[in-house]
């Protein structure tokens, strides 16, 4: 009997330690760290960051050691448990506020090569007004539907609970927010490596959570770090003596520059042949072989950060915020327009686009631009030159050439006219937008990508391009009628993000993929009539080039201009702390 007592006995411990086990192995928490570790396996497979998960080239796995953020993730999710009422999808549900955060991250940078930061936020009312009626459908259902509901699942009967739960979280960011130079010193002796040139190398090695807050908190000391450079007295006095010494060396010649939506050369994908020639013979034949190339700062979207680099002369470190253009003011920055302006320039800005988009008019405004010109239709009065046209089953965007059509027509009595002021002509296009609709009608397609690789978007892309090219071989073959001697710049913003966003490129093999490659987008420089081309350049050097023409060489030969030295400048202290005096006088 004793032994058959005991022998059960045994058995039931047995059966209770296996149960136990099974709990410690078969449970919603540990299930929830085997999810992110697929999700960062799978996520990496797509192309995205590295998680905390893996592969290595060779095929085996490999782990980050995100302590932090697993840590975050797993404090979060078992605090979301705590707060939601119990039911059978609860378990699931606790996930879902973190998935959602976690794969807009990566969907982010999978469009745009970008690594979110939080100040970023400030630029979702922008893109809801450009994304298309089926994406917000989408977004609907797969993101507004399941916060919901996670919202309405919450057991607020247990409000201590939920306060409790989020104490740690609020004190967190309360670290970041108020205390920003402790919590990135602490981050340094606890965190992985934060590599200075790589977001994205930076964000695998302590993950997506943790990189967002440290970032925060970096952009909370840059803004206070401003107030160092803010000293505006001394800045009007060297703006106007910089205004002064480029009047005493101009040649009074009209400068026009355009910057033009996501205008890629489809010729650059190595990994496609096309049905046929993407280049309009009037392009081909004024351009020729003479096409360059600059570095944007932006992949598929962001065009004022292109714009932000191309007009002040200095990178876009996003240290204020995640677009520049939104932390203007208005107040002088004296960037290339307001430098033109003080040297005696008439500056005008036409942009295709709404002047609520990116906080623009006070951007513009701040760089220097004396008139600012949107079209009519985004306007409550009449007082501009632009009209979007017939913009008919092509989104709202309007064409290139009814844009250059209206620019002609108003800036040509002011280059005529020989006693006036010469004249900064800035134009911004927006047809080419995505998702780049076509209206076949007008612009029937003419082309096809022939790969096994498919993206239909940049294959419209491609469409569009050889209409546009042709736009643009008429508006500078007018120019030239009529301007000859004068400096004309059209530049790409950025490259198109396409269905599949760095994917696509990958797939098919953009400049061969290159070191940056998806970074760079085709620049036309036309002197005095002739087709320049530089090897290649930054979007932030173009405020050089212009400057050097004007003042007939003498720029480059006071001031280091990289694109005269057909090479890159290296300093990049010297850079930031341009970049530091700038915004902290357009932000005063």
């Amino acid at each position: 009997m004793t032994t058959k007592y005991v022998t059960a006995a045994i058995a039931l411990n047995a059966r209770l330690m296996v149960s136990r086990m099974g709990w410690l192995l078969f449970n919603r928490y540990t299930a929830f760290l085997f999810g992110v570790f697929a999700y960062s396996l799978i996520i990496n497979l797509q192309g995205g960051p590295r998680g905390v998960a893996y592969i290595q080239e060779g095929g085996t796995l490999a782990f980050n050691k995100q302590y932090l953020e697993l840590t975050l993730l797993f404090y979060l999710y078992c605090s979301f448990n705590m707060m939601l009422r119990p039911s059978r999808w609860q378990a699931l549900l606790a996930a879902v506020p973190l998935f959602l955060a976690y794969m807009g991250q990566d969907i982010y940078y999978l469009m745009y090569s970008n690594v979110f930061r939080v100040c970023q936020l400030a630029e979702v009312p922008e893109l809801l007004t450009v994304l298309s009626p089926k994406v917000i459908l989408l977004l609907t259902v797969t993101v507004v539907v399941p916060l919901g509901f996670f919202f309405w699942c919450l057991n607020y009967r247990k409000m201590v609970t939920m306060v409790a739960g989020m104490v740690p979280l609020a004190l967190l960011i309360g670290a970041v927010e108020f205390y920003p130079e402790q919590f990135t010193a602490d981050f340094w002796k606890v965190g992985q490596e934060i590599v200075a040139w790589s977001d994205k190398v930076s964000a695998e090695n302590n993950g997506r959570f943790m990189m967002l807050l440290y970032r925060e908190a970096e952009r909370k000391i840059s803004l206070a770090k401003t107030e160092a450079f803010r000293d505006r007295p001394k800045y009007e006095q060297q703006a106007q003596e910089r205004a002064g010494w480029i009047r005493s060396h101009s040649n009074n010649r009209n400068v026009h520059l355009v910057i033009l939506e996501s205008f890629v050369d489809p010729t650059l994908f190595r990994g496609a042949s096309l049905t046929k020639d993407p280049y309009h013979p009037n392009f081909k034949k004024l351009f020729g072989n003479k096409l360059g190339f600059s570095v944007s700062p932006v992949v598929g979207g962001g065009t004022s950060q292109a714009e932000f680099e191309a007009l002040c002369g200095v990178p876009a470190f996003q240290e204020l915020a995640g677009v520049e253009f939104n932390s203007f003011t208005g107040a002088p920055a004296y960037c290339l327009p307001g430098t033109l302006q003080l040297a005696g320039y008439r500056t005008m800005a036409s942009n295709a686009y709404k002047p609520s988009f990116f906080n623009t008019p006070k951007g513009y405004k701040g760089m220097g631009f004396a008139q600012m010109y949107f079209p009519r239709e985004y306007l409550k009065d009449d007082n501009t030159y632009l009209s979007i046209g017939d913009t008919t089953g092509e989104d709202g965007y309007m064409f290139d050439r009814t844009l250059f059509a209206q620019n002609l027509e108003f800036i040509s009595p002011l280059i005529k006219d020989k006693t006036g002021l010469p004249l900064f002509n800035y134009v911004l296009t927006i047809y080419g937008h995505m998702p780049h609709i076509i209206n076949e009608q007008k612009r029937p397609k003419v082309l096809k990508f022939v790969s096994s690789f498919k993206d239909p978007q940049l294959e419209d892309s491609a469409n569009q391009f050889f209409y546009r090219s042709e736009a643009v071989a008429e508006y500078v073959n007018r120019l030239l009628e009529i301007d000859e001697k004068s400096l004309i710049i059209l530049v790409s913003d950025h490259v198109p993000p396409g269905i599949f966003g760095r994917k696509s490129y990958d797939k098919l093999r953009y400049l061969n993929n290159k070191d940056d490659s998806i970074h760079m987008n085709r620049i036309m420089v036309i002197e005095d009539g002739k087709v320049k081309k530089y090897t290649t350049v930054h979007h932030y050097d173009v405020p050089a080039m212009v400057l050097n023409y004007v003042t007939k060489g003498a720029y480059c030969k006071e001031h280091a201009c990289g694109f005269a030295e057909n090479k890159f400048l290296d300093d990049r202290m010297q850079r930031h702390e341009e970049y530091m005096r700038v915004m902290a006088h357009a932000t005063d």
